[in-house]
C-alpha cells in the first residue's frame, strides 16, 4: 500500500487530495490544527492517520512524522499543501504581523515538513520518495494587494528546485503544482470580496480536477518527475495582456 502525508488536510485542496487518495486506496497521514476535521475523515476511512499538528512549530512536525512512520512504516509522497491568505492590502497597510502570520505558515511550515519528509525518505529502505508543493498561479504572478502570499509562493518555487536538485542522490524527486481558483473555501470568500467591490466573479473549476492531478503526480515511479505542473480553470486571467 502506497503511503502519503497531506498537509493543510482539514479542508480545501488538502482535503480532496487526501479524500482523493484514500479512494484510491493509499494509507494518508492527514496533518492540520483542526483534529475534529481530521477525526470525521478518519471516521469515514480505514486507511486515514489524523497527525493533529501546527506546521510553524518544529517539535510539533517532528512528532507527526515519526507518528506516522511507527503507524505505516514508510512514507512514499508528501503532499506539501497548508498555507493561508491574509486579508488583501497594500503593502503600506499590511500589518506586519500577517506578513510574519504568513511566512511562518507558507514557507518556515513547508520548510519544516520537507525536512522531516526528506529525512525520512533519505533513511528508508527502500530508499526515496516524492515532495509535492502546492505553489499556486501567485507563484508565477501575482494577484492584487497580496504581497505576503505572492512572495512566500515565489519562495515555494525556490525550495522546490532546491529539493529537486538535491534529492536526485537519494532518489528523492521533488515537483510543484500551481492551483489557480480551484473551488475552495479560500476561492469563495474572494468571490464573496469581488462581488462586494461590484467586480467581476472570477472563473473556477472543480477543486477535485485538483486532486486528480496530484494524485497522477504522486502515482509516478521515482525514475520520472513532474518538475512543474499549473492547473487552472480556463478562462482566468493569468495569461496575455491585461
Amino acid at each position: 500500500m502506497k503511503t502519503a502525508i497531506v498537509t493543510g488536510a482539514s479542508s480545501g485542496v488538502g482535503r480532496a487530495v487526501a479524500l482523493r487518495m484514500l479512494s484510491a486506496g493509499w494509507r494518508v497521514g492527514l496533518i492540520a490544527r483542526r483534529s475534529d476535521k481530521l477525526a470525521d475523515i478518519a471516521g469515514d476511512w480505514g486507511g486515514a492517520i489524523p497527525l493533529p499538528c501546527d506546521v510553524t512549530q518544529e517539535d510539533e512536525v517532528k512528532h507527526a512524522f515519526a507518528a506516522f512512520h511507527r503507524e505505516a512504516g514508510r512514507l512514499d509522497v508528501l503532499f506539501n499543501n497548508a498555507g493561508i491568505f491574509v486579508p488583501p492590502a497594500p503593502i503600506d497597510e499590511t500589518p506586519v504581523n500577517d506578513w510574519n502570520q504568513a511566512l511562518a505558515v507558507n514557507l518556515t511550515g513547508m520548510f519544516l515538513c520537507a525536512r522531516a519528509a526528506f529525512g525520512q525518505m533519505r533513511r528508508q529502505s527502500p530508499q526515496g520518495g516524492r515532495i509535492i508543493n502546492n505553489g499556486s498561479v501567485s507563484a508565477q504572478a501575482p494577484r492584487e494587494f497580496a504581497v505576503t502570499y505572492t512572495t512566500t509562493k515565489h519562495a515555494v518555487t525556490g525550495l522546490t528546485k532546491q529539493l529537486a536538485y538535491d534529492g536526485r542522490s537519494w532518489d528523492i524527486a521533488c515537483g510543484q503544482i500551481d492551483i489557480g481558483n480551484a473551488r475552495t473555501e479560500m476561492v469563495e470568500a474572494l468571490i464573496a470580496r469581488e462581488k462586494a467591490a461590484g467586480r467581476p466573479v472570477p472563473y473556477t473549476m472543480d477543486v477535485g480536477l485538483v486532486a486528480d492531478a496530484v494524485l497522477r503526480m504522486a502515482d509516478l515511479p521515482l525514475e520520472a518527475n513532474v518538475l512543474f505542473q499549473t492547473i487552472m480553470a480556463t478562462k482566468m486571467p493569468l495569461v496575455g495582456r491585461g
